[in-house]
């Protein structure tokens, strides 16, 4: 196995790491951008994500596409609304729930696309 290369120069590019600095997000943005993939990062989340990309679908539905109780869907949708990941709306009895918006979709489609790559 190789390993990792490791720099073996004691130079230091400052103007570099200036511009380093002034693109860094703060450190709040930084924390939400973090907590924002913690969510990402569950298995179940991810399917319900994928399940609604590009359909709009209520807990019965989810639960029968994902194999899954109701309540269990309804427990990863709440952290997927507090998140603004997926919105939803009613129409009498049933609940349907879709993607927040279009970044959504964008970002689970580039990450799918990013680990297909070589």
């Amino acid at each position: 196995m190789e390993k990792d290369p490791v720099c073996e120069c004691e130079t230091v590019h400052s103007e570099e790491i200036e511009k380093s600095k002034l693109n860094m997000p703060s450190e709040g943005q930084i924390s939400d951008l973090s907590d924002f993939f913690k969510i990402l990062g569950d298995p179940t989340r991810m399917k319900i994500l994928w399940a609604l990309d590009g359909a709009e679908l209520c807990v019965c539905d989810l639960a029968v596409e994902l194999n899954m109780t109701k309540s269990a869907i309804s427990h990863q949708l709440n952290s997927l609304r507090a998140s603004k990941l997926v919105k939803y709306r009613r129409e009498g009895k049933n609940v349907f729930y879709s993607l927040d918006d279009d970044h959504v979709n964008q970002i689970i489609e580039i990450a799918l696309d990013h680990i297909g790559h070589n």
